[in-house]
């Protein structure tokens, strides 16, 4: 018989506290939409009259199958539950339930909030009452309870009673801090249960500043916790939450788990799990980490030719699960450790066959280990090998050429007496039917410092005009930039790779030559001839 275990998100809420992360309302909307859809049990939405973004939120916040959760803190010393103003704005949010914050390490309590330890446990349990008796579910944020149970175990498991005998839900044992490590978390979890309080009621909340609390998460549910706090790829400050992107797969795929527990999340929500954790990283403007589990770009690469070879025979010798099961894909790059498996799988990954000692084979493979010598680097530019591919197979459509480009940055004072930095270009094209095209960028509203750079406006003049392929190109957007010198020395060049989104597909272009701005067009043509191809066009 399976046991329940429930999933918390607080990415609205303790992710938002990571450095550089500010959500709109309808931002935080969309995310707790997905969450949802997810099968998340809890979503906490923020801290009311904390900041107006949160107030609006709760005011407008969608309907949820999900039980949303406002968080607070338990009332202060010297004044009743009913009449603490903070705690009537999280009151008066009117959530299912609510999370209240309270100190559980004695030294907290006497250093931060300056109250005897007896004052404090009463302002828990007077505060988790009152929630009891307006009709809401409860939860009691046990802050720095690991710390404060190594401190002072037997006041630390006073607070935590106190919460539960006054009525609360879930007592959610926090390691704020982050430092302990999973075995101190499923002793000291262990501990609490046997202190009567039952497992069904126990949560857990960890920070990963030891990189564990993934692990840390695990281990209170081996000690018997049936609730796991964290957020959408592992946000929050410092070095963030537990990362429940990583969690839900886990918790469903993998033993013990699978077997002795079920959640919210049906089987079939794990195909969208990718697709969520990409769409928080759009939301905040970020490039998804490729070294994510289960999620990220590199999650199934498989770059090293022996590993391609066991590959293509069965999966399983590489991979720990399918990757479509998490909406991931396994990927067969190129590169100068590739053999000819890795070279056949990446092929009829794009719809090439090529029968095993085709003279073809060796020769793609010969080139693309001779550019890589050049500085290419086609692991990370997936979509350049397959152009380099379908050229030497001549299968690669010549669109367009280009026949000259020119740009220029001029750094200088405005009207204003500000300095701005601005960037023109003109890229002229001339088509498969002989019409040339050239067209123009010139950044109008430089700012300043402005980041608008030479790259950006050589991208801008070169996609502006490309007449019968313009509809195509129009939704790609640039994603990521990234820069290195190879080789050193007065031989060095330098490598440009490119990321590109069109709102469904993702793609890696390289360029390399020894001017930065040459390498860049390089990439951003590359990424044009790509996407043409994949949409299936054929010169106009």
């Amino acid at each position: 018989m399976t046991e329940r275990l429930y999933l918390f998100d607080t990415t609205l809420r303790d992710g938002q506290q990571t450095q550089g992360v500010q959500f709109s309302t309808p931002e935080k909307m969309a995310i707790a939409q997905s969450l949802d859809a997810l099968g998340i049990d809890y979503i906490e939405g923020g801290w009311p009259g904390a900041n107006p973004t949160d107030s609006e939120f709760f005011l407008s916040r969608p309907e949820t199958r999900a039980t949303f959760t406002a968080f607070g803190m338990t009332k202060r010393a010297g004044r009743s539950a009913e009449n603490d103003d903070v705690l009537a704005q999280v009151f008066n949010a009117n959530t299912p339930a609510v999370c209240l914050v309270g100190k559980t390490h004695d030294f907290h309590v006497t250093t931060a909030l300056g109250i005897e330890l007896d004052e404090n446990v009463e302002n828990i349990s007077a505060s988790i009452a009152y929630l009891v008796r307006e009709g809401r579910e409860a939860l009691f944020d046990a802050e720095h309870f690991f710390d404060g149970y190594k401190a002072n175990p037997e006041y630390a498991l006073s607070c935590v009673r106190a919460a539960y005998d006054a009525g609360a839900r879930w007592v959610v044992l926090c390691d704020t801090n982050g430092g302990t490590l999973p075995r101190e978390v499923e002793a000291i979890t262990r501990a609490v249960i046997e202190a009567g309080i039952p497992g069904d009621h126990v949560g857990i909340h960890t920070h990963n500043d030891t990189g564990n609390a993934v692990a840390n998460s695990l281990a209170a549910v081996d000690a018997g916790a049936r609730q796991i706090q964290g957020t959408l790829n592992g946000l929050g400050e410092r070095c963030g939450n537990a990362n429940l992107i990583t969690l839900i797969p886990t918790l469903l795929l993998k033993e013990p788990y699978r077997s002795a527990y079920e959640t919210g999340v049906p089987r079939e929500a794990l195909g969208t799990l990718t697709r969520v954790s990409r769409q928080l990283d759009d939301i905040l403007n970020r490039v998804p980490t490729k070294s994510a589990p289960y999620v990220g770009a590199s999650a199934f690469v498989h770059k090293a030719g022996l590993h391609a070879s066991a590959i293509l025979k069965d999966p399983t010798t590489y991979e720990h699960i399918d990757p479509a099961i998490v909406g991931n894909e396994r990927v067969v790059p190129m590169s100068n450790q590739a053999g000819q498996s890795n070279l056949k799988a990446r092929l009829e990954a794009v719809g090439i066959t090529l029968e095993k000692g085709d003279p073809k084979l060796s020769e793609i493979l010969d080139a693309v280990k001779a550019r890589e010598d050049q500085g290419y680097a086609y692991d990370s530019a997936e979509a350049s090998f397959e152009l380099v591919a379908r050229g030497i197979l001549g299968s690669l459509p010549r669109f367009f050429d280009v026949e000259r480009y020119r740009v220029i940055s001029e750094r200088r004072r405005n009207a204003k007496g500000r300095i701005v930095v601005e960037s023109e270009a003109m890229v002229s094209v001339r088509f498969a039917g002989g019409e040339e095209r050239t067209s123009f960028y010139k950044n109008e509203h430089a700012q300043e410092m402005s980041d608008d750079g030479p790259v950006n406006a050589l991208w801008e003049a070169l996609q502006a005009d490309l007449g019968p392929y313009q509809a195509s190109i129009e939704p790609v957007k640039l994603t990521d930039f990234k820069v290195r010198i190879t080789q050193g020395g007065t031989e060095a060049v330098t490598r440009v790779i490119i990321d590109f989104t069109d709102g469904v597909k993702h793609w890696s272009t390289v360029g390399v030559s020894a001017n930065i701005v040459d390498a860049s067009f390089a990439a951003l043509l590359d990424a044009v001839v790509w996407k043409l191809l994949d949409d299936g066009l054929r010169p106009a």
